[in-house]
């Protein structure tokens, strides 16, 4: 099982900023990622939250499980110590990735509490990068 997890405002893709993040929205990113799965054999759970305490609960799931993360945790990655916190704890690979290029924005976006716990990092590909986060964790 391989957790593709998205943090808050994912769910307005299509309808926020579509400047910066396109027009598709966050359904067409669930079809890329269970068809990447499909393709790749794999089986991937696809969740989006505006919850902070929800997205700590799916990443201690994920870490009892030993199973691997595709995070893109939003506004958290600046910020929040306690997602960062839980993504220490997985035994699993861990993909973040950002569909805009988050160091070609605002200055406060330019740093990821997260990064320094992540197998590795994408960002600004667009709905590319996780397609690429799940074809490496395939591997």
């Amino acid at each position: 099982m391989i957790y593709v997890l998205n943090g808050p405002n994912l769910n307005r893709l299509g309808t926020r900023e579509p400047a910066v993040y396109g027009s598709a929205t966050y359904s067409d990113l669930v079809d890329i990622c269970e068809s990447t799965a499909e393709d790749l054999g794999v089986t991937v759970e696809v969740k989006q939250t505006n919850a902070e305490h929800e997205m700590i609960d799916w990443l201690h799931r994920a870490a009892d499980e030993g199973a691997d993360v595709v995070l893109n945790a939003g506004a958290w990655t600046h910020y929040s110590i306690a997602v960062r916190d839980a993504c220490a704890m997985l035994g699993g690979k861990l993909v973040e990735v950002h569909i805009s290029n988050i160091h070609t924005r605002e200055e406060f976006r330019h740093h990821s509490v997260i990064s320094g716990v992540a197998t590795g990092v994408i960002v600004g590909l667009g709905f590319d990068g996780y397609r690429l986060a799940l074809e490496h964790i395939a591997r």
